[in-house]
Parts: structure tokens; C-alpha cells; sequence
């Protein structure tokens, strides 16, 4: 009898003290009406616009303020253009909700497909884990070394051990 009253009283705890973000939100609907760059996209929810930065990846950037367009900038633009331009898209949030810039955080999905590991499967972002957004952080590793493996998007190079990280050109470090 003393077991069962300590594991009511221990699950009894352990639900009280449940963070948030165990709990499953409700996913956000909308329509993207403009794509910034390679991970970051408009979309009209109802009557505002929410500026939407992708969840656990990073790309290239368009317009770096130190660096100007990275390589490859372009092309992940592009291809999130592709996915994402006009479409409907629902928005899967984690724990934190907004960064530092205001911008929402999102996974983003179209048609059932979620765009932040697309854009990784094709070679066109990688992985960029921000604790506590870390729902999808495994998935996203396994997508990034099949895509640095296959030489998929800007991790194509003529052979497998010459290619270098895209993501570090011009910033002086050494490939990952």
C-alpha cells in the first residue's frame, strides 16, 4: 500500500511540474506572401503578417551584414521560393515561440511535407540546434549527413572527401 500511495503521490508531482512545452500547441495556418531568403518566409495568419524564421536549420545568407551574399545564398532562396512561394502552410511551434528579432519560430509544412527538412534532405541548409527548440533535432542530423554523403545541393563537389562545408566559406573556419 506504501508503493502505490509514493507512486500516485510521485506521478501527482511529476505532472505539476510539467514544463509547458509538454503539452502539444495547436498548429498556426496560413499563406506564405513573400519569401526572404533560404529560411525565412512572410505568411499571412488571418489579418497580420508574421515574419517566420525555420526552426533547427540555417542557410546560406542573401545579405549578410559583414559578408554581403554567402554562396549558395541564392540557390536555398531559391529552392525555398519553389516549395513555399503562395502556398498554404501550417506552422508547428516548440518551447520558445519567438527570437531575438521578433521573428516567429516555426516548423514550417506544405502539403505534409515539413520544409525545414526538405531544405536539408536536398543539401540546401543545415543543421542550427537552438535549445529548447529540439523537437526535430535528430532528423534533421540523419537528413544533413545523407545530403553531405550524396553530394546533394551546395554539398556537391567532385568527390566525397573534397568536399568542404558550403556553410563556412569565407569565415575562416575548417569544414565540419
Amino acid at each position: 500500500m506504501r508503493s502505490v500511495v509514493r507512486g500516485v503521490a510521485l506521478l501527482w508531482l511529476l505532472c505539476a511540474i510539467a514544463p509547458a512545452w509538454a503539452v502539444e500547441r495547436p498548429a498556426l495556418e496560413g499563406t506564405v506572401v513573400r519569401v526572404v531568403d533560404g529560411d525565412t518566409i512572410h505568411v499571412r495568419i488571418g489579418a497580420r503578417v508574421e515574419k517566420i524564421r525555420y526552426i533547427g536549420v540555417n542557410t546560406p545568407e542573401l545579405h549578410h551584414p559583414t559578408r554581403g551574399e554567402e554562396p549558395g545564398g541564392r540557390e536555398a532562396s531559391e529552392v525555398n521560393r519553389q516549395i513555399t512561394e503562395g502556398k498554404s502552410v501550417r506552422l508547428e511551434l516548440d518551447v520558445q515561440e519567438r527570437d531575438r528579432y521578433g521573428r516567429l519560430l516555426a516548423y514550417v509544412w506544405v502539403d505534409g511535407i515539413m520544409v525545414n527538412a526538405e531544405l536539408v534532405r536536398r543539401g540546401y541548409a543545415q543543421v542550427m540546434t537552438v535549445p529548447p527548440n529540439v523537437r526535430y533535432q535528430d532528423l534533421f542530423l540523419k537528413l544533413q549527413r545523407e545530403a553531405r554523403q550524396a553530394g546533394r545541393g551546395l554539398w556537391r563537389g567532385p568527390e566525397p572527401t573534397d568536399r568542404r562545408d558550403p556553410f563556412t566559406w569565407g569565415t575562416g573556419r575548417p569544414a565540419g
